[in-house]
């Protein structure tokens, strides 16, 4: 408790330092705090005044550490909600905090591998390639001639996440007494994102899902992925290949080389939507920093990412119900939408559907066929967000990361492409998706998946089948027609399933093809037989 209320002291010491408290409203809580900053000492010994606003904000949020950058980085992927004039210097914190001593970097890394610097690296770039939140990247030469960069995670930024994981539960379980916090499911987000964290400051995380992505888009035309030198990976430190491609924020530079623009934003989206959908498992930090392209081929750009330290991932059900909503809203079907919400357990079972569904029409039509230019997603998710409240719908926290990553992705379109129809791009791919989930070769798969289940299952088959019509000849007088349609059902279903299995689980010639065919047949008239 004592660490969250300093914690909260220290925030507020930057708010009024760096004058960010003349913004707070004058009304409600915030106008409360905007009065208390006249009693603390620092409002009378303030930041230069000379610095601009977008100044002030980006050094506060250094100043106050990982949790609050991470912050920054997401409102500068957002011109349609924040001032030019802040996104500009909110932009230094992609890859520009402010960098710690490499000498430090140094000791880090030789304690990590157990080697001096001189016996791993050729050559050692005493500048820092970039400086983010959790670590910052030195570029590097390897004794075998590979072009490298090695990542080194901060001193001391474990406890630093750590105070501020503590400061937000106890802010969670404040808001969890509230209708609010319930609705929000405030601890259970803050869970999600300590895990998340967790995550990100070991590096071989990192370097595990840098290596599943490369896999995932193998020979891929639409993203590359520099390759992990695991031999000189630890929790602390790792080393990536490589790569000279510009960065997606060098607008200057994709000018020149005459990049297809439209092409870049839609394979964007279409990367993104890729790895929720086909993979399951996404980069969620994808930031201007993080994100550069290959423009030897202008028509055709390639993407290419780094810093894979926060990744998403969604269960099959969550893909499935992800998929159909959004297919749903592309096809402006809002029945379906308030359908597959009442199914997903999102909003409560007793909702009515024909309210909920003309709520979503209402929040969502004005949207459509429009280019991202043209529509306020910030007004657009403010009214979803009243719609939900109204309707009781509670955050999903293992959506929240996915969420980001959407504002994210549409924010990088809307910097490269601002004519991109976002809908227009996304739909194939979740209709390819779709198809693929229902399709016979799909149920296939899913039955070979579980094969090695189904062995444990055929042997208690008999067994089970006593059972079955033991309990079946106690409850009913007619014990001769009950024995003989069970006897005829059970028999039928352990045929069909043996057949299946067997089929599975061993190389058949076409002769026993034949045979388990018939089997099957048989199991099949066995169980519809009266």
């Amino acid at each position: 408790m004592f660490s969250s209320f300093k914690r909260i002291y220290s925030i507020f010491h930057s708010l009024i330092y760096y004058r960010l408290d003349e913004y707070l409203p004058k009304k409600g809580y915030l106008g409360l705090v905007s009065y208390l900053s006249y009693l603390h000492p620092t409002h009378y010994r303030r930041c230069d005044i000379k610095l601009s606003r977008g100044e002030r904000l980006r050094q506060a949020l250094e100043e106050l550490g990982p949790i609050f950058v991470k912050l920054g980085q997401t409102l500068s992927t957002r011109p349609d909600l924040i001032p030019t004039d802040i996104i500009e210097e909110l932009n230094k914190l992609q890859d520009r905090v402010p960098a710690f001593s490499t000498d430090i970097a140094k000791q880090i890394i030789e304690s990590e591998l157990g080697k001096k610097i001189e016996a791993v690296f050729a050559e050692f770039e005493e500048k820092s390639l970039a400086s983010a939140s959790v670590a910052q990247v030195h570029g590097a030469v390897l004794q075998t001639g590979e072009k490298v960069v090695v990542k080194v995670l901060r001193p001391e930024v474990g406890k630093k996440v750590a105070q501020d994981v503590a400061l937000m539960y106890w802010l969670a379980r404040l808001l969890s007494s509230t209708n609010l916090g319930r609705r929000l499911r405030s601890v259970e987000v803050v869970r999600e994102f300590e895990y998340t964290m967790e995550k990100e400051l070991d590096l071989t995380n990192e370097a595990a899902a840098a290596s599943n992505v490369r896999a995932n888009f193998a020979d891929s035309e639409l993203l590359y992925v520099p390759e992990i030198y695991w031999g000189l990976c630890t929790a602390k430190v790792m080393v990536q290949e490589r790569v000279f491609f510009v960065n997606i924020s060098d607008v200057e530079a994709m000018e020149k080389a005459k990049v297809n623009k439209k092409v870049l934003a839609e394979r964007g989206v279409e990367i993104f939507f890729t790895q929720v959908f086909r993979d399951s498992f996404f980069h969620a930090d994808m930031h201007p920093g993080n994100i550069f392209v290959d423009i030897s081929d202008p028509e055709k750009p390639k993407y290419c990412a780094i810093d894979f330290g926060i990744m998403g991932s969604l269960t099959p059900q969550d893909q499935h119900y992800l998929a159909e909503n959004f297919l749903a809203f592309f096809n402006r079907d809002y029945r379906r939408v308030a359908e597959l919400h009442i199914e997903s357990g999102w909003i409560p079972a007793n909702t009515r559907i024909t309210d909920f569904e003309a709520a979503i029409r209402r929040v969502s039509e004005p949207i459509f066929g429009k280019p991202i230019k043209d529509i306020s997603f910030g007004a657009f998710l403010f009214s979803l967000f009243q719609t939900a409240r109204r309707f009781n719908m509670q955050i999903q926290p293992q959506l929240v990361l996915l969420q980001k990553t959407f504002f994210n992705v549409e924010g990088l379109g809307r910097r490269l492409y601002p004519d991109l129809d976002l809908w227009t791009s996304a739909k194939p791919v979740l209709e390819n998706w779709l198809k693929s989930q229902i399709s016979p070769k799909a149920a296939l798969g899913q039955i070979r998946k579980h094969s090695l289940e189904y062995t444990d299952i055929f042997p208690q088959l008999p067994l089970l089948m006593h059972q079955y019509l033991s309990e079946e000849i106690q409850r009913n007088k007619n014990r001769k027609t009950v024995v003989k349609d069970s006897a005829n059902t059970v028999a039928g279903a352990i045929l069909i399933s043996s057949a299946v299995g067997f089929w599975l689980l061993a190389s058949v010639s076409w002769l026993q093809i034949v045979v388990l065919l018939v089997c099957a047949m048989l199991g099949i008239w066995l169980i519809l037989k009266k």
